[in-house]
Order: C-alpha cells, then structure tokens, then sequence
C-alpha cells in the first residue's frame, strides 16, 4: 500500500508507536534514535505548553525498529529528519493516507492516524498497565479510557474461552480429575446405554456353561 520507506515509516510509527501524526512522526529526527537501548525520544508540539509534556522517550518496538532501519538505508547523508521526502506536504497526509487506502480496495476511516493510534494503545494496553501506557503515548489515563482505548473481537473470545476454561477446571475438581457428563451428552450417545443388556445376557451365558447345560447358577 505504502509507495516507499518514508511513508511505511509514517504508518508504522502512527500503528506501532503511536504517535501523533503528523506533528510528531514529522518532528522525528535520526539523533532522537538510541538503537543501543532500543529507545526514541518524541518531540510533543501539541503538549510542550504543558510542563514535562514537551518530550518523552518510547521503547523502539521491534515493527518500529525494522521500518527506521529500512528508511535510514536510503537517507541523504547528513539528513536530520527520519520523513524529508513529505515534510512539504505534512498537511496533507491525511489525504494521501486515505488515497493510499482506496487504491488498496479497503474502506478509509473517518481519521486514519487517530485510528492507528488507537489500535496501538489498545495493544499496548492488553500487554502492558495503563499508565504505563499512557507515559509512552504522551496522554492521561482519563484520556485514553474515553477516547483511544477500543473493545475488539478478541476481548469477547478471550472472555469467552477463559470462562469455559474455568468452568471445565470446576467441573474436573468435582469429579475427581474425570469429565462430567452432562444428560444432553448421554442422550447424544445412547450406544452406551443399549449395550447394557447385551452384556448381561453375556455373562449368563458364560455362567450356564461354566456350570454345565443342566444345571442352573444358584443363587445366593
């Protein structure tokens, strides 16, 4: 989807580091990369009037990691800014974003980098705790509960698979380590229940012969 390294770095530092875009992504520079420690700082025009807001550093996730690398392959010795291709027309990355969307066939979203920022805090949020979070992406707590964090599908099928998982635990508990059944299982197998008799006139048989053709088993 993306034409070169500079606009996958666009979207991979909006999906996978959240950041603002484009004030952020575009105040990216190389210095702001400590790949030693797998750290970036980000420059925050949009929270630098706010005391201890103007900047923050970040984990270089391994997706951010390996877009920066391809894109520095082909920078211009000396360059400062990770985009120099875009910066001219940082205004209107939104509009090449959505063009880019279109011509993959998929439907735009409403605001495409808030979206991705979104999806990344929402991620973040499902392996890391939430102030945590909200430290790298530079809001509040409040903030990101009302307006980034999402419910996905796979909340819903987690919920699911850990409550049938804690019912079978129960269940296993009570019965000594042995699956219960349940009467709709029995009835979906009745095979076991009709072989009953045939067992039992089995064994009769094995007793009449056993005593002789005359002669019937007592009885105690």
């Amino acid at each position: 989807m993306a034409p070169d390294a500079e606009w996958r770095v666009i979207i991979a530092l909006a999906r996978f580091a959240g950041r603002r875009t484009p004030s952020e992504t575009m105040a990216l520079r190389w210095e702001d990369i400590d790949w030693a420690r797998n750290q970036m700082l980000v420059r925050s025009p949009k929270t630098e009037h706010h005391a201890g807001k103007e900047l923050r550093i970040v984990p270089l996730f391994p997706e951010i990691r390996e877009s920066l690398a391809e894109a520095f392959e082909p920078a211009q010795p000396g360059a400062a800014f990770v985009v120099e291709k875009y910066r001219r027309g940082c205004q209107n990355s939104r509009t090449h974003m959505l063009r880019m969307i279109l011509r993959a066939g998929l439907e735009p979203w409403t605001r495409p980098f808030h979206n991705l920022r979104a999806s990344c805090e929402t991620d973040l949020a499902n392996r890391f705790p939430t102030h945590v979070v909200s430290k790298w992406l530079g809001n509040s707590v409040q903030v990101a509960a009302a307006h980034d964090l999402q419910v996905t599908d796979e909340h819903f099928e987690r919920a699911a698979g850990e409550k049938a998982l804690l019912k079978a635990l129960q269940q296993a508990s009570e019965t000594g380590g042995k699956p219960r059944k349940s009467e709709n299982e029995k009835r979906q197998n009745p095979l076991e229940f009709q072989r009953l008799p045939i067992l039992a006139a089995q064994c009769r048989e094995r007793q009449y012969t056993s005593l002789g053709s005359n002669q019937q088993p007592s009885v105690p």
